[in-house]
C-alpha cells in the first residue's frame, strides 16, 4: 500500500456512500477507503464541569482546527483560565468566554491523540474533560458488489414523498435496466461540512448566516456531525466534527467577514475533509456567489466532489451586491450534479423553510440497492437514472465512479556503465524513465541489495573435458564470492540438464557437486536455460542465471538440436520470470548471437573468452554486476491490467553512460 501513515489491511464488507449513491465493497486490496473515527467525550450529566465539543473525530488530513470546550459551573463560580493539552503538551489557555477555544494543527491524523481541557475553581476543585482521538485508519477494499442509491422523491410542489412502494422505482445504469435488490427508508448518519462564505462581500448578511447555522444545527440527529468551515480567499480555522449546537453557532459567531472569495477552491478542500467518512456526506455552501480568487476550474472541482461522493446543497445569500448570475449557475450545477438542491431565500424569515427543506431532504430519502451488471474495475463514470410514477420526480446523484484498478508499480532493475564498461554511481535525478514512449515519475530509487536467487548452469558436454579443471577452480571461486544471503542452485547440462541440488544458502552441496564435475555428451543449452527458469519461477525476489558453455545447442554427434525447447520459448519464459541471464562463451565454437540476445533481452551481460584460464575474471565480473545494480519504481501512467508487455527505457542524462535493463515488464493480468 502506498499510503502515508498507518494502513490496516482487513477483509471487510463495507458500504461507501457516493454522495446520494452508496456502493457496497468487499475485499482485501484495491480502492482504499478510510474507516470511521469517533471519539466518545465525557458526558456531562449535571451542571458543573467542562465538556469538549470539538473535535470529536478525525478528518484524515493535516489542517488547522479549533478545540472547543463548554463550561458548566454554578452561578458565581470563578474558574482559573482553561488549559488545553494535546498529548500532555500545553497548547494554549483561555481566560474568558464563551467561546472557550484555541487553534490547533492536527499534524498527524494517523496517530492517536489525547485532548484534555481543565480548569480549577477558587477552592482548588479541578474540572476537566478528555477526548481520545483514534488514528485515522485505512481499510483496503475492492470489488463493487452492489450500489445503494439515495433518492429523494417530490411532488410537483416540491414536497417530499415518503410512501412509495418498492415496485414504484426503476433504475438504469448507462441506460441498462438493473434488477433492484432492496428499497428501504433506512436513515444514515450524516456528516455535513457547513461551508460559510466569510468574505468582505458577506459582511451585511453575517447575521443571516448565523440564523442559518443555528437552524441547521437544530435539525441534527443524534449521530449526525457538522464541520464548520469558514472561508474567504482561503479556508479558515475549522470546527468539528461536532454534534453540539452551541459549538456550531459559536463557530459562526467567531467569524469576521473580510478578504476576497475562493468558492471553488474551498468546495474542493471541503470535499477532502469528508473523504473516507462513513454514512452520508454533504456540503452546505452558504455564499453570495462572487468567486474572485479560486485557482481551480469548475469542471475539476465537480469531478473531485463526485469522486468524494459528496452531496452539495447551495444556499445563495444576497450579499452587498446581491447574487451574481455566474455564482447562481455554479451553485445550481454543484447541487444538480451531486444530487443536492439549491435555495435562494430573499429574506431572513424565509430561512426557516430553507433549513427545514434541507433537513427533510437529508433525512427523508429512500435507499435503493441494486447489483450492477457491469462489475469491471475500470474507474469509469457510470450514469444512473431513476424513474418514479408520473406526477412525481426523483432526485439522486446522477451516477458513480466504478472502483479504479489498483495502481501498477513496476520495479525495474538496471546497471549503469561508462564507455569503458566501468560501473557508475547515479542518482534518481540523473535518470529519465519512459514507458511505451510516455515519461514516468519515479517513486523510489535505491541500490539493489535484496537477496538474489541464482542458478549456476555449467556446460558438461564432451567438448568441455579439456577445460574441466579450470572450470572446477573458477566455479568454486564464484560460489565462495556469492553473498551468504543469496540462494544458489547448481545445474550441469550435457544431453539433458541435471540439477545437482536445489536453491539454498548452504554452499557445501555446490562445492561437492563441482568436485564431481565430469564432462560428457551433447549440449542441451536451451533445455538447461528452460529448467533454470522453471526453478526460479517458483521463488520471489531477484533472480539470475549464470550459464557457461563452449558450444551451441546441438546433440552429441552435432547433427541436430540438443534441446526439446527452442530459443524463442526460452526468451519468452525469461521475460515472464524476469530473470537476468549472464552468459559466458568459452572458445570459438559458441553461438555468439544467441548468447548476446540472451543477455540483452534479460538485462544481463555477456562475455567471451578464448581460454579457460580467463574464466575467473568473467565470474568476478558477474559478481560485481550483481552488486552494482539499482532498482527504480514508479506508478505507471497506464493502469490497464491487460497482461501486456510494457517497454521501459531508462535513460541517463549524462553523456556516454549506458543503462542496461530487461527492457520492460508484463502488466498484471485482468
Amino acid at each position: 500500500m502506498a499510503w502515508l501513515g498507518r494502513g490496516v489491511m482487513t477483509r471487510t464488507v463495507r458500504r461507501v456512500l457516493l454522495g446520494s449513491a452508496l456502493v457496497a465493497i468487499v475485499g482485501t486490496a484495491g480502492t482504499a477507503a478510510a474507516a470511521p473515527q469517533d471519539a466518545a467525550p465525557t458526558a456531562v450529566d449535571e451542571p458543573g464541569g467542562i465538556q469538549i465539543t470539538s473535535p470529536l473525530g478525525r478528518t484524515g488530513i493535516v489542517t488547522k482546527e479549533r478545540i472547543v470546550a463548554r463550561v458548566h459551573v454554578p452561578p458565581g463560580t470563578v474558574l482559573s483560565p482553561l488549559s488545553f493539552y494535546v498529548d500532555g503538551k500545553l497548547e494554549g489557555t483561555v481566560a474568558s468566554g464563551p467561546p472557550y477555544a484555541i487553534d490547533w494543527t492536527d499534524e498527524n491524523p494517523f496517530e492517536p491523540r489525547e485532548i484534555v481541557v481543565q480548569a480549577a475553581d477558587a477552592a482548588g476543585h479541578m474540572f476537566k474533560d478528555k477526548v481520545v482521538l483514534p488514528p485515522f485508519e485505512i481499510v483496503d477494499s475492492t470489488q463493487v458488489t452492489s450500489v445503494l442509491i439515495e433518492i429523494g422523491v417530490y411532488d410537483k410542489n416540491g414536497r417530499s414523498i415518503s410512501e412509495l412502494a418498492p415496485s414504484a422505482f426503476t433504475v438504469r445504469e448507462n441506460g441498462v435496466p438493473q434488477g433492484i435488490d432492496l428499497v428501504t427508508r433506512e436513515t444514515l448518519p450524516t456528516t455535513i461540512v457547513l461551508l460559510v462564505d466569510n468574505s468582505q462581500s458577506m459582511s451585511r448578511r453575517i447575521e443571516f448566516v448565523r440564523l442559518a447555522a443555528a437552524r441547521l444545527a437544530a435539525a441534527l440527529r443524534q449521530h449526525d456531525k457538522v464541520i464548520v468551515v469558514p472561508f474567504n480567499a482561503h479556508i479558515g480555522t475549522i470546527t468539528g466534527p461536532t454534534n453540539d449546537a452551541g459549538t456550531i453557532t459559536g463557530a459562526i459567531d467567531a467569524m469576521h467577514a473580510n478578504g476576497g472569495t475562493a468558492i471553488l477552491d474551498s468546495v474542493r478542500e471541503s470535499a477532502r475533509l469528508l473523504e473516507g467518512v462513513e454514512g452520508r456526506r454533504a456540503i452546505i455552501l452558504i455564499t453570495d456567489g462572487y468567486d474572485e480568487n479560486s485557482q481551480a476550474k469548475a469542471a475539476d472541482v465537480l469531478k473531485s466532489v463526485k469522486e468524494a461522493d459528496v452531496t452539495v446543497y447551495g444556499v445563495g445569500v444576497g450579499g452587498v451586491a446581491g447574487i451574481s448570475l455566474k455564482g447562481e449557475a455554479m451553485l445550481r450545477s454543484l447541487a444538480e450534479e451531486t444530487g443536492g438542491r439549491v435555495f435562494f431565500p430573499p429574506r431572513e424569515p424565509d430561512l426557516t423553510s430553507v433549513s427545514d427543506a434541507v433537513a427533510a431532504d437529508a433525512h427523508g430519502r429512500y435507499l435503493v440497492s441494486y447489483t450492477p451488471a457491469n462489475q469491471q474495475h475500470d474507474g469509469t463514470w457510470r450514469n444512473v437514472s431513476v424513474d418514479v410514477p408520473v406526477g412525481y420526480h426523483a432526485r439522486a446523484r446522477p451516477g458513480y465512479f466504478a472502483p479504479a484498478p489498483p495502481p501498477i508499480r513496476p520495479f525495474i532493475e538496471f546497471t549503469v556503465t561508462n564507455q569503458s564498461r566501468e560501473f557508475s554511481d547515479v542518482a534518481a535525478s540523473d535518470l529519465d524513465v519512459i514507458e511505451d514512449d510516455v515519461p514516468q515519475t519515479v517513486d523510489t530509487f535505491q541500490d539493489a541489495v535484496d537477496p538474489v536467487s541464482i542458478v549456476m548452469a555449467i556446460d558438461a558436454s564432451g567438448s568441455m573435458k579439456k577445460s574441466a579443471e579450470a572450470v572446477r577452480q573458477t566455479a568454486r571461486e564464484f560460489v565462495m564470492a556469492v553473498r551468504p544471503e543469496d540462494s544458489l542452485a547448481l545445474m550441469t547440462f550435457a544431453d539433458v540438464p541435471q540439477f545437482a541440488h536445489q536453491l539454498g544458502t548452504n554452499r557445501q552441496p555446490t562445492l561437492d557437486a563441482i568436485d564431481k564435475y565430469t564432462p560428457d555428451g551433447g549440449t542441451a543449452l536451451y533445455d538447461a536455460l528452460w529448467a533454470s527458469l522453471q526453478q526460479l519461477k517458483a521463488v520471489n525476489g531477484r533472480r539470475a542465471i549464470t550459464v557457461l558453455t563452449d558450444g551451441r545447442d546441438e546433440n552429441n554427434p552435432g547433427t541436430a538440436p540438443g534441446s526439446i525447447h527452442t530459443l524463442a520459448e526460452v526468451l519468452a519464459l525469461t521475460r515472464q520470470v524476469g530473470a537476468t541471464v549472464f552468459p559466458i562463451g568459452l572458445g570459438t565454437n559458441v553461438d555468439r548471437p544467441v548468447l548476446e540476445q540472451l543477455a540483452k533481452e534479460s538485462g544481463g551481460e555477456v562475455s567471451f573468452v578464448s581460454d579457460a584460464s580467463l574464466l575467473g575474471d568473467q565470474f568476478k565480473r558477474i559478481i560485481e554486476n550483481l552488486r552494482r545494480r539499482y532498482v527504480i519504481s514508479y506508478t505507471s501512467t497506464n493502469s490497464a491490467r491487460d497482461g501486456a508487455w510494457r517497454t521501459v527505457e531508462i535513460r541517463s542524462r549524462a553523456q556516454g553512460m549506458v543503462v542496461t535493463t530487461q527492457g520492460g515488464y508484463f502488466a498484471p493480468e485482468p
